[in-house]
């Protein structure tokens, strides 16, 4: 049986720590950034980690 591949979009938005936990970006960062304050911007700026949730989902795409 050949090896399971990793879902391509997964891996371009996520990263693994070292305790294992996923870390992702922020959405509504990326264009139409005029209307947006800077306090606003300057918060979607960090990374954060995936929610409990959504964690079981993503690690599954990316075959953890």
């Amino acid at each position: 049986m050949p090896k399971m591949k990793t879902k391509s979009a997964a891996k371009k938005r996520f990263r693994v720590t070292g305790t294992g936990l996923v870390k992702r970006k922020h959405a509504y960062k990326s264009h139409i950034l005029t209307k947006k304050s800077v306090k606003r911007k300057r918060n979607l700026r960090h990374a954060t980690i995936v929610e409990p949730a959504n964690m079981k989902a993503v690690k599954e795409m990316l075959l953890m």
